[in-house]
């Protein structure tokens, strides 16, 4: 299953994706109130980062680790989870128009469970997954419109 939300972003695509590839600094600074305890175990910007955070949905408390790779550096990040939590998050940041603007989407594909578990569980996944996105995508905007970023 893949959950996915986009939004255009008032700044331009390079602004933007170093706020997202910048794991010490910028990206701690976007993600939605579900996700907390962000840890740098290795590198801390771009591919080669390793990353553990706590995901919290209905009162439950996940842990995740996630290895980040850039097959597009520039444009393409991705965030892939460690089993068993093995869902692969993509952030996509392509340019607007005038340049002075891009077009960021969120995708993360999600490991399919069979039964009724999973048709409830992809139900929920889905309205909760697209609402930490929009909450990411707006948080995103607010922090590429500030002056300045922290250095990576």
């Amino acid at each position: 299953m893949i959950v996915s939300a986009s939004a255009r972003i008032d700044a331009p695509p390079d602004r933007v994706y170093g706020i997202i590839a910048d794991y010490r600094n910028g990206h701690p600074r976007i993600v939605p109130k579900q996700i907390s305890d962000i840890r740098v175990e290795t590198g801390g910007y771009g591919a080669g980062t390793i990353i553990r955070f706590v995901v919290t949905v209905l009162g439950r408390k996940v842990d995740f680790r996630a290895v980040v790779t850039e097959p597009e550096p520039g444009r393409v990040l991705i965030e892939r989870n460690d089993p068993p939590n093995a869902s692969v998050t993509t952030f996509t940041v392509e340019p607007g128009p005038t340049g002075r603007e891009c077009d960021v989407t969120i995708s993360t594909d999600l490991p399919d469970r069979r039964g009724i578990a999973g048709v409830i569980e992809r139900f929920l996944s889905r309205r909760l997954l697209q609402g930490m996105y929009k909450d990411e995508l707006a948080r995103l905007s607010a922090v590429a419109a500030a002056p300045s970023i922290p250095p990576r």
